[in-house]
């Protein structure tokens, strides 16, 4: 069972994640077809994943999602391409840990686009899209795939960048939860 204070420290993080999530997510879109590419949530999910680990990944990308589509700066796909990111993140990062290369788990950030763009992409095409009645997505899953990997490559250099940075300065062990 987790302590109040360490579950006081999740609680906050995942708020401050999902408040740069929507603060970002105007500014850093990549419209293609009916779906809205968003780099900010893989980087979200990078840290995310690497600090508070997958369930929590997966709770920041589904607030993330909800509120981007509250406001008109996301879509449907927000939640089938955003949440298996994190969740993957998080996994390697904990795989990363339990082979002791606890000084080398930003490393997970590359595992993002495993997630967004093979788990994803694919249940945007064949499970979302059809459900929703999208047309144009329907069965488009080279072209999905390739946009959700420029998003989430993109994405998970930037968060790759952010933990490395987070490392040197000494606070990714301190914001690391898990």
């Amino acid at each position: 069972m987790m302590n109040k204070d360490a579950l006081a420290k999740k609680v906050a993080l995942v708020a401050v994640y999902s408040a740069l999530g929507v603060v970002l997510a105007p500014f850093l879109q990549i419209p293609f077809i009916t779906t809205k590419a968003f780099p900010g949530q893989h980087l979200l999910n990078a840290i995310v994943g690497v600090t508070l680990g997958p369930f929590w990944a997966f709770i920041v990308a589904t607030i993330v999602g909800i509120i981007r589509n509250a406001l008109g700066v996301g879509t449907i796909y927000a939640f089938p391409g955003g949440i298996p990111g994190g969740v993957i993140v998080g996994l390697f990062s904990w795989i990363l840990k339990k082979i002791g290369k606890s000084d080398k788990v930003e490393y997970a950030a590359f595992s993002e686009p495993l997630g967004t763009v093979l788990i994803g992409g694919t249940l945007s095409v064949y499970l979302v899209a059809p459900l929703i009645g999208d047309l144009k997505l329907t069965g488009a899953l080279i072209p999905v795939w390739i946009i959700f990997g420029v998003s989430s490559v993109t994405g998970s250099i930037m968060g790759f960048i952010v933990l490395k940075v987070l490392r040197r300065a000494g606070y990714l062990n301190r914001i690391s939860t898990w």
